[in-house]
């Protein structure tokens, strides 16, 4: 997919609901420390039972960018993560009508550029992008405005839950996936609209039975947004609610799937305390766990409108991923998406750079330049084990 332009407004929503976290100092007793962990050890001597993958996010705008990101996923994964946030087409959904040249475009591009070999994550929600209400409308361009009558919808609406449904249909038939994200960070919508949670829930629990009945064997899901789990590092969540709402969603989900940004909470940075997997890998009770997104900076990050600096390293993200990668063995996790695969500083530049934009630059395997990290290395040393399931 060409990018033809940054997706702004959600790094904005991001700032408005980390910044809280990361300007209030934790109680003493949870005080982060000013040290990192140590890289885990690697796991050579055993199969792996994740698939391991990447979103084709390319690191500037141009045809070259798409190509270099596809054959480096070609080889430093075995699974793709195609990642829709940018809107629903409601009304050709809801009639079964085609859908416009733009989207079709995207969809054929992304289809001929897969590697064939690979297992395939399919990412989509009904929420829109700043997790504030019913994702917008996707026609001749991403999240144009909602028209009427869907812009007075709510989410439980016998027509909403119908596109959907058909939306989702149409896109597992067209892609064919693996693996099916039917709603992203959905626990985002209870923080930032209580109001509208009852709905959605209800909807998702209508289109999963449904797809059920279609695709029986396919693992579907929706994912959540992992620090909202940590109130002691993220004090705009309250747990309590937040577990309320996970019981809610979760026997509509066949994995505990997970949005993973440490650093985006009071941590920044500077620590990952050691049970911090423990903690929210344990909230999956019985149910199979995946990382449906990740990523930690090599680089020391600054928001300078923000006031904030999160000094890393590449040894620093190299701790992080070796970590992950251990518990992904520990915990028998499915799959894990680092979103990134490259910098993109060209593409931050293009845009007009700005702290926005930051926030996920730098958490490539690959720099700006193209060359590989600490991370990319054990990262390829773990998908060189033979994949058994």
């Amino acid at each position: 997919m060409v990018m033809t332009r940054f997706r702004t407004n959600f790094l904005m929503m991001m700032i408005v609901l980390c910044l809280g976290a990361w300007t209030v100092a934790p109680e003493p007793s949870q005080q982060v420390n000013d040290t990192f962990p140590t890289p885990s050890p690697l796991n050579m001597d055993a199969p792996r039972g994740f698939h391991m993958g990447f979103t084709p996010f390319p690191y500037e705008i141009s045809m070259d960018a798409v190509q270099w990101v596809y054959e480096a996923l070609a080889n430093d994964s075995d699974i793709i993560m195609h990642h829709f946030d940018n809107g629903v087409p409601w009304p050709e959904a809801l009639a079964s009508d085609a859908y416009s040249e733009h989207i079709m475009n995207d969809w054929e591009l992304r289809r001929s550029l897969t590697p064939p070999d690979h297992a395939l994550i399919l990412s989509m929600t009904p929420i829109a992008f700043q997790r504030d209400g019913l994702a917008l409308y996707r026609g001749e361009a991403d999240d144009m405005p909602l028209p009427a009558p869907w812009d007075g919808y709510s989410f439980d609406h016998p027509d909403v839950v119908t596109a959907y449904f058909n939306h989702v249909q149409r896109s597992i038939d067209y892609f064919e996936p693996d693996y099916l994200v039917m709603g992203i960070e959905v626990n985002l919508l209870l923080n930032v609209r209580p109001d509208l949670w009852d709905g959605y829930v209800q909807m998702q629990q209508l289109v999963y039975n449904k797809l059920k009945t279609l695709y029986p064997d396919m693992p579907m899901m929706v994912s959540v947004v992992g620090v909202g789990f940590f109130p002691e590092y993220a004090p705009e969540y309250d747990l309590d609610t937040q577990l309320a709402g996970l019981a809610q969603v979760i026997p509509y989900s066949d994995y505990f799937a997970l949005s993973l940004y440490p650093y985006m909470s009071g941590l920044m940075t500077n620590d990952i305390p050691v049970d911090y997997f423990d903690r929210l890998f344990a909230l999956a009770g019985d149910k199979p766990i995946a990382i449906s997104e990740t990523g930690y900076p090599a680089q020391t990050l600054e928001l300078q409108d923000a006031g904030l600096t999160f000094p890393s390293t590449p040894e620093k993200q190299h701790a992080y991923i070796t970590g992950l990668l251990a518990q992904a063995d520990a915990y028998d996790l499915q799959f894990i998406v680092n979103f990134v695969l490259r910098d993109y500083d060209a593409l931050y530049d293009a845009i007009g750079g700005g702290d926005l934009a930051a926030i996920w630059r730098d958490t490539g395997f690959y720099d700006e330049n193209g060359l590989g990290r600490p991370a990319l290395e054990a990262w390829q040393q773990t998908l060189a084990r033979p994949y058994m399931p």
